[in-house]
Formats: C-alpha cells, sequence, structure tokens
C-alpha cells in the first residue's frame, strides 16, 4: 500500500466519489442516529430510571453511538473539501471516533453477555445481573476502549497530500506495513471477529433454552436473535473485508492502480454502511421490546401528540401506568424480557 518507490496512482476519482457522496450519507447517519440515540438515552434516564443491567449497558451502547455521531459533520466536510480543523483536532475526532466504535462493539458484547445470563444461567443471573455490576463493566469498557484508541491519537496528524490537507496516519517508512498490518486487524478482531464469536455462542445457547420453554413469545425472541446477528455481520462484514484487501493487496494481487482506486471507493462507501449501524441499534436493542415501545409512545403522547390534530391523538392512547414496570429479576419465564 505505501511503496514509496513506486510511482503514486491518481486519487482523482477517489476525491471525486469523497465529495459528492459522502456528505450527504454521513448527514443521514447524523440525523437518523442522533434522534434514535437521543431518543434511547432521554427514556432510559426519565423513564426506567436505569434500574437493571440492561438499562445500563442500553445507555452506554447509545453514549457510544452519540460519540461516533459527534464526529460525522466534521469528516463530511473533509470529505466535501480538505481538513482545515488543525493538527490538534485530527488527533481529538480520530481519537473520539475510534473510542465511540470500540466501545460500541465491547456493549453489543456485553449485551449479548447479558442476555446470555439473564435465559441461560437465570439463578446465576440474579446476582451477577446487577446495576452495581453494570456500572463497573461498563468504566472497564471504556478504559479499554480509550487505550485501544490511543495509536490513532499518536498516529493520525495533519498532513499534505497532492496539494490537500488531510487528517491521516503517520508512519516511519519501515514500520508503516507493520502498523497497518495492525491496525486492521484489531479492527477485525474487535468490530466483527470476536464479536460473531460471542454473539454465535451465547445466542446458540439461548435458542437452545428458548426451546425448552412454553412460551408464547418464544418465536418472536428467536426471530429477534437471527435478526440482530444478520444485521450485525450485514453492516460491519463489507467494510472489514475491504480493509483487509487494501492492507495485504499484494497478497490478493490487488496492487495495480485500478485495483487501488476501486478499494479506495469501496472502503468508503463500505465505512458509511458500518457507521449506519448506529442508526439500527437503537431499533434492535432498545424499540424491538414491547416496554420500550410503550415508554416512546407515552413519550409522544406527552409531548408530540399534543401538536397533532385531533384525528391523530388515538394513536398515543396508551398509559404510561402499563408501561411501568423494568426489567424483573425473577427466574424462569421473565427471561423472554432479555430478549424482547
Amino acid at each position: 500500500v505505501y511503496d514509496e518507490t513506486a510511482e503514486p496512482c491518481p486519487s482523482a476519482s477517489v476525491n471525486e466519489f469523497a465529495s459528492q457522496f459522502l456528505p450527504p450519507l454521513y448527514s443521514l447517519v447524523l440525523i437518523f442516529g442522533l434522534l434514535g440515540n437521543s431518543l434511547v438515552v432521554l427514556i432510559l434516564i426519565r423513564y426506567k430510571k436505569l434500574k437493571s443491567m440492561t438499562d445500563i449497558y442500553l445507555l452506554n451502547l447509545a453514549i457510544s453511538d452519540l460519540l461516533f455521531i459527534f464526529t460525522l459533520p466534521f469528516w463530511a466536510y473533509y470529505a466535501a473539501h480538505e481538513w482545515v480543523f488543525g493538527d490538534a483536532m485530527c488527533k481529538i475526532l480520530s481519537g473520539i471516533y475510534y473510542v465511540g466504535f470500540y466501545s460500541g462493539s465491547f456493549f453489543i458484547i456485553l449485551l449479548t453477555i447479558d442476555r446470555y445470563l439473564a435465559i441461560v444461567h437465570a439463578v446465576f443471573a440474579l446476582k451477577a445481573r446487577t446495576v452495581t455490576y453494570g456500572i463497573l463493566t461498563s468504566v472497564v469498557m471504556w478504559g479499554v476502549a480509550l487505550l485501544a484508541s490511543v495509536p490513532v491519537m499518536v498516529f493520525n496528524r495533519l498532513q499534505k497530500e497532492d496539494n490537500r490537507s488531510v487528517c491521516t496516519p503517520h508512519f516511519s517508512y519501515e514500520n508503516q506495513i507493520v502498523w497497518n498490518q495492525f491496525f486492521t486487524l484489531k479492527m477485525n478482531l474487535i468490530g466483527l471477529i470476536f464479536p460473531m464469536i460471542v454473539m454465535t455462542f451465547c445466542y446458540a445457547q439461548i435458542i437452545k433454552t428458548l426451546m425448552k420453554c412454553r412460551n408464547d413469545k418464544k418465536s418472536k425472541a428467536v426471530r429477534l436473535i437471527f435478526i440482530i446477528m444478520i444485521v450485525y455481520f450485514i453492516f460491519w462484514a463489507p467494510y472489514n473485508i475491504v480493509l483487509l484487501l487494501q492492507t495485504f493487496q499484494d497478497a490478493f494481487d490487488l496492487s495495480n492502480c485500478a485495483s487501488i482506486s476501486n478499494l479506495a471507493i469501496a472502503a468508503q462507501a463500505t465505512e458509511t454502511i458500518a457507521m449506519a449501524h448506529c442508526c439500527i441499534n437503537p431499533v434492535i436493542y432498545a424499540f424491538a421490546g414491547e416496554k420500550f415501545r410503550k415508554y416512546v409512545c407515552s413519550l409522544f403522547r406527552k409531548h408530540v401528540a399534543l401538536h397533532l390534530p385531533k384525528t391523530c391523538l388515538s394513536l398515543y392512547t396508551e398509559p404510561l401506568e402499563r408501561a411501568s414496570s423494568t426489567y424483573s429479576q425473577s427466574t424462569g419465564e421473565h427471561d423472554m424480557s432479555a430478549v424482547l
């Protein structure tokens, strides 16, 4: 990728794609991601009062996505023009972006383990799934995400490429291949491989346990589990595969200029798809739950329906009291709520 003895490939087509397509795509992710995750934070704090480990993890996942989303206006302007925010902001925003990315993956893993404990080890979950343990594990995960992001903050800097200011990693010639391979493998491990391993194991055990239960919601719970795994794979696998092809392009015979340009465009497009997962998180982790939907309806009834025509008011007649219960800590059939 970084053979300094070779003539650099033209990057006009890559820059043109970025300037035309990335700003509107980033804007869509910003709007829907900000709306969905802000709503999750509002409902968790105002209505659910953070009374369970699940609530703690959902809140932290929403905060992770919001951190991720916070940087998008800067990347949108950067894609359309050049980096004009200085060297310090290059490091800070790159760090925030990756802290949001890594912490988001970690909290999805913790939510998966939380559901696994609630359903497969319901008795043990009574002691383990507490707010205190939820806060402690969350603090640890934020610390790990911050440490994982330190190399990005160290190496990313303001540079000049093709008479254009860019915010990119800078490595010494001797170490650039090793560092790029390290970053790519770390992204693949944390962003795709490890979460999919945890999901596959935990959800396989959850499905096995649910199949033994007599519950009308069993089929819905199993369907939701498959949706969670498939959606995660669809959103993150393309980007991680393209990163691997970019980093190890010589091994795949993709080191010619046409392939390099196509991979760069593919990386931009698939990264945007991966970013859009933060818009889906509120839907599959929060709004899919029946109680959570009732809280949303109550919120709309109190603050939105008042400003709608009277013919629309019937849409928001669900009493708040019927949605007032949080996740129960009992064993047995209650554990379906950990999935739904």
